[in-house]
């Protein structure tokens, strides 16, 4: 007796829940203009450790002709999704959305190591929340001061942690008084005749160890005529957890940002952190599936601006004191690659008499920050931070302007480790100095 023959169809690795687009993966034509902007092609040069070369693995992944293995895990995991990629393509290929949807497979399917799993629940359960960041400020401070870290990196001991530990402890900020203590006000009146009404985000990071920088972002939005309203309840933005592919959390997160802003009567959003600024604007997409939240998301988005971007559409009102200075400017990846910000910061810069503004050579390769990457991949990461920082050197800067805590955060470490310690400040920081007519920094 005849049988009739049998097809088997191809069974993805990726289960049905938001697997990489097969339309965005085809758009990729494999032209090879994303390598040289890529940072872990840079430090490998290794084909699977680039956008093509990962895009080619999830077109595998999808036909079922690779299986997902510690092997697939690692090249998306190398990934810094520093977006470089998306500036340089002539194709437009969405590889944010990607990498991001591959990411949220690689968080439900692999099978990490019980260590890893530990380090990032411990990420992930202390960095996404101000209060608790700000519990711990109060000890580093205390052991910066009482001269506890200066002792620790003397004896050696540091060597014998593990190697993300040493990575932690690295990227330590620099506490003071003044900073810890800086405080927003909920309200801050606009100076002169009101031209908006501002809502300014605080963030986690930001509020809990960069607090001097929010202050100061309201107090130029107000000299720039802006009212400013900063509610204490806002939650954060879901960032980390997007870039790590922790999707759930990061829509519980998104859920309570619009909420909170939704009791809030303002026109636009001001952003001073690149990472959080990216995610927030990409709420629509986050929340798609969301009947409740779908539409409330887009006009959320709508609303949202780096203060960079939000002053140079304003122009300035203030009057600007010279700040006769030599800075090098750090574009921040989320900043110049995901929101195409790049013009803004720097015509922002340009408006303070005396202040010359100097290029960093391969500006669009990534520091190695890139949210929780120098945590989680320290080697590659310290490569990367070593590779700014010796261009910044080589400009002979009084300091580096980055508009992310993450960027200042790498590059003062690998400045550290090059043995030069230089300031590390916002743009915003500048700006208000140039206002108040004050040093930008000790």
């Amino acid at each position: 007796m005849a049988h009739a023959p049998t097809t088997s169809q191809p069974i993805p690795i990726f289960d049905a829940h938001h697997p990489p687009d097969p339309a965005d993966i085809d758009a990729c034509v494999h032209c090879g203009f994303c390598l040289p902007t890529c940072p872990t092609f840079a430090l490998w040069g290794e084909e699977m450790d680039t956008p093509r070369g990962r895009i080619y693995l999830m077109k595998l992944g999808t036909e079922g002709a690779i299986p997902f293995n510690d092997t697939f895990v690692r090249h998306m995991d190398h990934c810094l999704g520093c977006m470089a990629c998306l500036s340089s393509c002539p194709s437009g290929v969405k590889y944010d959305r990607l990498i991001e949807a591959t990411r949220a497979q690689v968080e439900r399917h692999a099978v990490r190591t019980p260590g890893d799993r530990a380090f990032r629940e411990l990420i992930f359960g202390l960095f996404p929340y101000a209060g608790r960041l700000r519990v711990l400020a109060w000890p580093l401070w205390a052991f910066q001061r009482l001269g506890l870290q200066a002792l620790l990196r003397r004896s050696g001991l540091l060597r014998w942690l593990p190697e993300r530990l040493r990575a932690l402890e690295s990227l330590m900020p620099s506490l003071s008084l003044a900073r810890l203590r800086a405080r927003t006000p909920a309200r801050l009146a606009a100076h002169g005749t009101p031209r908006l009404r501002v809502g300014l985000l605080l963030g986690c990071v930001q509020r809990a160890f960069f607090g001097d920088v929010n202050a100061a972002t309201a107090r130029v939005l107000a000299a720039e005529g802006c009212e400013v309203l900063a509610p204490p309840d806002q939650a954060c933005c879901g960032a980390l957890m997007v870039h790590a592919g922790r999707d759930d959390a990061a829509r519980g997160f998104a859920r309570r940002q619009i909420d909170a802003w939704e009791r809030v009567p303002v026109d636009v959003i001001a952003i001073n952190a690149a990472g959080c600024g990216s995610t927030l604007k990409e709420y629509g997409h986050l929340l798609r599936d969301d009947p409740a939240y779908a539409e409330r998301a887009r006009a959320f988005a709508a609303r949202c601006r780096d203060v960079s971007e939000l002053l140079a559409e304003l122009g300035p009102r203030a009057p600007r004191h010279p700040l006769p200075l030599t800075v090098a400017y750090h574009d921040a990846c989320h900043l110049q690659h995901a929101q195409g910000i790049r013009s803004q910061p720097r015509r922002v810069l340009a408006g303070i008499p005396g202040l010359q503004v100097r290029e960093i050579a391969d500006a669009a390769i990534c520091c190695g920050s890139a949210g929780i990457y120098n945590l989680v991949e320290p080697g590659p990461a310290q490569q990367l931070g070593d590779r700014k920082a010796r261009h910044i050197l080589d400009l002979e800067v009084a300091a580096v302007v980055s508009a992310n805590p993450g960027c200042s955060l790498q590059i003062g470490s690998a400045l550290a480790r090059a043995g030069r310690v230089l300031p590390t400040v916002h743009p915003i920081e500048v700006l208000d100095a140039s206002i108040r007519g004050v040093q930008p920094w000790p």
